[in-house]
């Protein structure tokens, strides 16, 4: 069996678009005629850049490979160019062709493809979701709005969630770390309060910041919300200032969690050794693939760190987080996203219950893609999946974080 034809989908959920702007989706077909989807979580290019980069990629050094080589594959991939470092595009890329090749194998042998990662370790994996608005709110008020931000984590834990992820901590800014204006810890402090009252101890609060402050000024923060007790503290610095990060993490009593911009063993290993982080948050279809981080995984148990996969990409990835966590003794959380259209591109084929997911025991990713529908909403814009804003922190007036990128809309 050789891996030998390569398809690659731009797909741009509907608005609101929860996910991002595009999912870049990968279908790789072997020459007996099987079938595996893979997601590229990359987006340092526009999609269409990309795809060039995950063609390259594939007819370099995936094309008339046998599928279970991975590990020769990744090293490929890895040391292209006279590398052997981490690249955030090239691993992005090699990442949606991995586990394209997982999928591959598992629908080959008949098996799910945690059967292949040495079993499944978890019955179901506790998911949490990020706060959204309810359909009755407003959507440009919901960010900075604590009351708003109650009321939907109370209808999130009658639906069965025990974890919660907000940031309302301030601008996505291209500008590095900065130290938050006391009106932004102000406001995290209310977004905290109205949170755990609405909620009790019903679920733990994820505070996220997106790496955007200062190391002082995190701490700040951090020592603020502590009376809260926040199950985590997301990358509260940029993410290449490892050892500001455990300046951090030392200074403030809420465990750290980092890794959504991380990729392969070799960052998340230096992490680990500095202490920065008890928390990782591998995204699968950027941070090398399903197998480095089984890798990842491993070495986080030396640490007595846990993992909790990123999602903030299409259902792809998402089944491909799942598979990992239930391979995996050391998983805390599984971060999911549920909109119709998450739901639709896989047809229904898995669920959270309860706040669970139960992972699936159909062959491969055990995902049907429906192939049409990704092809009926193609990508025609010009923006990146996330984008950072040039305007640095308003300390007059106050910041809001939109929940990531919804489509523009004019």
């Amino acid at each position: 069996m050789k891996l030998q034809d390569l398809d690659i989908i731009v797909t741009a959920p509907p608005a609101p678009g929860w996910g991002g702007r595009y999912w870049i989706l990968v279908k790789v077909t072997t020459d007996t005629g099987v079938t595996g989807w893979g997601e590229c979580y990359a987006s340092s290019v526009g999609p269409d850049a990309m795809t060039h980069v995950i063609r390259d990629v594939f007819e370099r050094h995936v094309e008339g490979e046998n599928p279970e080589n991975i590990e020769l594959m990744f090293r490929r991939a890895y040391s292209s160019g006279f590398t052997q470092r981490p690249d955030l595009t090239v691993m992005g890329a090699f990442s949606g062709l991995e586990i394209a090749c997982w999928d591959i194998l598992g629908k080959d042998r008949g098996r799910p493809v945690y059967a292949l990662l040495g079993g499944r370790m978890n019955d179901r994996i506790r998911a949490y979701t990020y706060l959204y608005p309810l359909p009755h709110q407003d959507i440009t008020e919901f960010w900075t709005s604590p009351e708003m931000a109650a009321e939907a984590a109370a209808q999130k834990v009658s639906e069965g969630y025990t974890a919660l992820k907000f940031d309302p901590a301030g601008p996505y800014t291209m500008r590095g770390g900065h130290m938050p204006a006391m009106s932004d810890i102000s406001m995290s402090v209310a977004f905290c309060r109205a949170i755990r009252d609405a909620v009790g101890d019903k679920a733990d609060l994820l505070f996220g910041t997106h790496g955007q402050f200062s190391t002082a000024g995190a701490i700040r923060l951090g020592q603020a919300i502590e009376p809260y007790s926040p199950l985590w503290f997301e990358e509260p610095t940029p993410p290449d200032n490892i050892e500001d990060m455990a300046r951090v993490a030392r200074n403030v009593r809420i465990p750290v969690a980092t890794g959504e911009r991380l990729t392969t063993k070799a960052e998340f290993a230096a992490v680990l050794r500095a202490g920065a982080a008890e928390i990782l948050q591998p995204a699968l279809g950027r941070a090398g693939g399903i197998w480095e981080m089984k890798k990842v995984a491993a070495i986080a148990e030396v640490f007595n760190a846990q993992m909790a996969p990123h999602l903030y990409a299409g259902p792809v990835e998402w089944a491909a987080n799942i598979h990992l966590a239930a391979s995996i003794p050391n998983i805390l959380l599984l971060e999911t996203i549920e909109t119709p259209f998450h739901d639709q591109l896989i047809k229904g084929s898995i669920r959270i219950e309860n706040g669970f997911v139960i992972p699936p025991e159909a062959p491969g990713l055990g995902i049907e893609v429906d192939e049409d529908l990704a092809r009926a909403h193609p990508f025609t814009g010009t923006d990146l999946h996330l984008n950072m804003q040039e305007a640095p922190c308003d300390y007059a007036n106050g910041n809001a974080f939109a929940g990531g990128s919804p489509p523009i809309v004019d």
